[in-house]
């Protein structure tokens, strides 16, 4: 982002700074008002997402959730950050989950979704004038064994994260919606939580974090 960077809210700053050179990582404990989904034709897209912790496939309000942002090498030696958000929805959590990677010429971020990375995006960032975080992702792209193909427009979906930070209750708020270009909405989910840190160099990357397979394409 560069000077952009600057333009961020302080408690925003301290949040996308969790880092290896800072060693802190960041875990968010809040509730979801509203997590839901596009039209019933879609649900089966969203189940088999679901079945590699890519999207929710369950809708619901007031639902608890937690986010953990921690750092960590992967298998590559890349610095990479986790996004992994668990909604508490009825019946069991669901998962969706994100590894931010750095690219090796440090000059862009890349988005691996799911439990084995198969889906990739460039992450486009962006500071709004309210000091607010405006995230936009780009291109996807599939990766598997030898297959690096650009998902095609029919199927693939643009994000979009909004994130603030409230300096009168002293919560984040996020808002983020998966669109379709053809179909509409997918999925999204709106919200606020308390943020804490702690020390990554002593606690480590729980088990179960990081995801299955690691892409060495970046």
């Amino acid at each position: 982002m560069g000077a952009d960077f600057d333009r961020l809210h302080p408690e925003l700053r301290r949040r996308f700074s969790v880092g290896l050179a800072g060693g802190e990582a960041c875990t968010g404990h809040g509730v979801m008002d509203r997590v839901w989904h596009g039209r019933g034709f879609l649900k089966p897209f969203l189940v088999l997402g679901g079945t590699r912790n890519i999207l929710v496939p369950r809708a619901g309000r007031n639902v608890p959730f937690m986010i953990e942002n921690v750092p960590y090498a992967d298998t590559f030696g890349r610095e990479t950050v986790s996004f992994v958000r668990t909604f508490d929805l009825p019946g069991r959590s669901r998962r969706f989950d994100a590894q931010m990677v750095l690219s090796p010429k440090g000059d862009r971020v890349l988005d691996y979704l799911g439990t084995h990375q198969h889906l990739a995006s460039d992450l486009h960032l962006r500071a709004e004038p309210d000091g607010s975080l405006l995230i936009r992702s780009g291109e996807h792209r599939f990766r598997e064994g030898p297959v690096d193909v650009r998902v095609p427009e029919l199927i693939g979906a643009d994000a979009e994260v909004r994130e603030s930070f409230d300096d009168s209750t002293g919560r984040f708020h996020i808002r983020v919606r998966v669109v379709n270009r053809h179909f509409g909405p997918l999925f999204g989910y709106e919200g606020s939580f308390r943020a804490t840190y702690t020390d990554v160099r002593t606690r480590g990357v729980r088990p179960g974090l990081r995801p299955v397979r690691e892409e060495a394409r970046a």
